[in-house]
């Protein structure tokens, strides 16, 4: 089908917009108090400028996501494309081709009047050619329709989708399905971005030590935190009892920028260790080669980066107050694993 776009979309968190996409035979989105769109110039700006004045609450990070969504819709969606909609109706992939221009139906908020749902009045034509099970299609295009956006483009998997389109035969079984453990790693890989970023912006600074020695207390260590301004060098004291009498004595400085930490920070600390006290430097970033190599033989310090921050943080997550958890929040899922070999 030569250099179609693929593009997918959602119908909702909850499916609201499913019985317009398939009676009406278009593909839809909200935000209808922004109004009709081809009356916004073609100018990213124009649209975040657009989304803040029907939204004026809406979170500052969230405004080039919603803008881009609409603009997209209205701009960049051109006819001949192709879109894929995962109904959580039937559970099953729709792929409908572009028939025409961007319209909007203002009459479409008659049906969603008196309720708090947003009406789907921006819309495109589109000719819906297939319907094919979930079943049909590798973890790999599952997982990357299944973004949390409204409206995105496909791109790895777009391939898959359009020899669905042409008639080929289902995908491999899971067993023989090598995007499963591709999806298994950007699964992982995401959550640990996530706690990664959420640690950097919600707790930068000194609140970072707050969430260090909670993290220290859920391993079974008394904490005392210095409190904010000048620390000589410690921002935690840590013992295994709460007076601080029971060895090891653990100091411990904490760095909450991404950036990578030097030798001379970790020389630092060092200095403030004695022979039968521990050192622990925390980051969030990275050690450079130097600072490494100085910590490689003292038995009594040790360096944190932000990977292996992660891991502790995943390990004892259970243990949290709701205070964390709630700047945190994870929950428990499966993911597939790979078999493991019969004798």
């Amino acid at each position: 089908m030569g250099d179609v776009t693929v593009w997918g979309i959602h119908a909702g968190k909850y499916a609201e917009g499913d019985a317009e996409f398939k009676k009406e035979n278009v593909v839809a989105i909200g935000w209808a108090d922004v109004g009709d769109l081809s009356k916004i110039g073609a100018d990213r700006e124009a649209y975040k400028a657009a989304v803040l004045a029907a939204y004026p609450t809406t979170k500052a990070g969230a405004v080039p996501v919603y803008a881009g969504v609409l603009y997209r819709f209205a701009h960049e969606v051109e006819e001949g494309d192709l879109f894929i909609y995962p109904s959580q109706v039937d559970r099953e992939v729709h792929i409908g081709k572009v028939t025409g221009p961007y319209a909007f139906r203002p009459e479409m908020a008659d049906k969603y009047a008196g309720t708090a749902d947003d009406p789907y009045a921006s819309v495109r034509p589109v000719k819906w050619l297939k319907s094919l099970p979930r079943t049909h299609f590798s973890q790999g295009a599952l997982y990357e329709i299944g973004s949390a956006l409204t409206l995105f483009q496909v791109k790895n998997y777009a391939d898959e989708f359009l020899s669905a389109l042409e008639g080929a035969a289902p995908v491999a079984p899971v067993d023989e399905d090598p995007t499963v453990a591709l999806v298994v790693e950007e699964i992982e890989q995401t959550t640990r971005d996530f706690i990664l970023k959420t640690l950097a912006t919600e707790l930068k600074g000194h609140p970072f030590a707050g969430f260090v020695a909670h993290l220290m207390r859920t391993m079974g260590y008394r904490t005392k935190v210095a409190p904010p301004g000048p620390d000589g060098g410690i921002d935690i004291t840590a013992s295994k009892d709460s007076l601080g009498f029971e060895g090891p004595i653990v100091k411990i400085q904490v760095k909450s920028t991404e950036g990578k930490v030097g030798a001379p920070d970790v020389q630092a600390l060092y200095g403030n260790v004695d022979n039968k006290e521990f050192g622990l430097l925390v980051t969030l970033g990275e050690y450079t080669k130097q600072a490494r190599d100085f910590a490689q033989n003292k038995h009594n310090l040790q360096l944190v980066d932000g990977a292996e921050l992660v891991d502790l943080v995943l390990e004892y997550y259970e243990a949290f107050d709701s205070k964390y958890k709630g700047v945190l929040p994870l929950r428990s899922v499966y993911v597939p694993a790979p078999k493991m070999d019969e004798d």
